[in-house]
């Protein structure tokens, strides 16, 4: 029989989670997810997430503030976040990036976690 682990997601259809990323597929070790036409708007405070980042921008622009550094994000450009690191994202135009997430950031409520601590 051959690898039933093998998957293709429809971002059509993808389900969405509170922040408003679509979730792709994943697996085990790595997850992705889509930011698709995010709006300009003030960042969140910066949160410390458990799970380590790897993105690529397809249109728009952002800052990534990260551990007091600052990195603009054009079209083209690929970023990583390290797990554990301070960071946040301040939108500067309409932007849609894909990100992986290892371990994957939708399992076990990681991103809403992520959401909480950076009310905090």
């Amino acid at each position: 029989m051959g690898d039933t682990s093998v998957k293709k997601v429809d971002s059509q259809f993808s389900p969405k989670g509170e922040m408003g990323q679509k979730y792709l597929a994943g697996g085990i070790r790595v997850s992705m997810r889509l930011w698709e036409n995010e709006q300009p708007a003030e960042p969140l405070p910066a949160a410390v997430r458990d799970y380590e980042t790897v993105g690529y921008v397809i249109k728009g622009r952002a800052e990534l503030h990260l551990e007091g550094q600052v990195l603009l994000l054009n079209p083209g450009d690929s970023w990583l976040v390290p797990r554990g690191a301070s960071h946040t994202y301040k939108i500067l135009e309409a932007f849609t990036a894909v990100e992986a997430t290892s371990p994957p950031a939708s399992v076990h409520g990681r991103d809403e976690k992520s959401r909480e601590g950076a009310k905090a």
